[in-house]
């Protein structure tokens, strides 16, 4: 399953930091966007499926939910606001690399309780867990240009 696509080759994420309850939300939303991708799972089929794998009860469901259909839904214009920060079309990347980049465009884009440094290292973490070998410099790079459109204000704040 998508799960162990996901981490295939690897006993655990790189990740030494024990692991917040919305860090699980993510890595579930990552997992159901990656079987969104690639078997065209719908949002209830891969929430029923998720709900089974173990560690999913120390995830913050509502936040999962939030992420998994909000992304689905929105993925289209997220791809849009994403496309000008690639060096290549979006349909190129990994699905892991997509997946990522949607779920921080969709938190930089919808959840600005969200700070964005915070949006952009948490997707930067999912890429070290589960990305390629640079895939995480590649994420960060596309994320600050995107949060300085997204999110213009905090970003001159700070």
């Amino acid at each position: 399953m998508a799960e162990e696509a996901l981490s295939a080759g690897r006993s655990a994420p790189r990740s030494v930091a024990p692991r917040s309850a919305r860090r699980r939300s993510r890595e579930f939303a990552l997992q159901g966007l990656y079987q969104w991708q690639l078997a065209g799972a719908g949002v209830n089929e891969i929430k029923q499926h998720l709900a089974t794998v173990k560690g999913f009860d120390r995830a913050d469901e509502a936040y999962f939910s939030a992420l998994l259909s909000g992304v689905i839904e929105y993925a289209a214009g997220l791809e849009v606001a994403l496309q000008p920060h690639l060096d290549r079309k979006f349909v190129e990347l990994s699905p892991i690399e997509r997946a990522i980049l949607l779920i921080a465009a969709f938190e930089l884009s919808n959840l600005p309780e969200v700070p964005y440094p915070v949006v952009i290292n948490e997707a930067v973490e999912l890429a070290k867990s589960y990305g390629g070998t640079d895939g995480h410099k590649y994420v960060n790079g596309v994320l600050d240009k995107l949060a300085v459109l997204a999110r213009p204000g905090e970003v001159r704040a700070r």
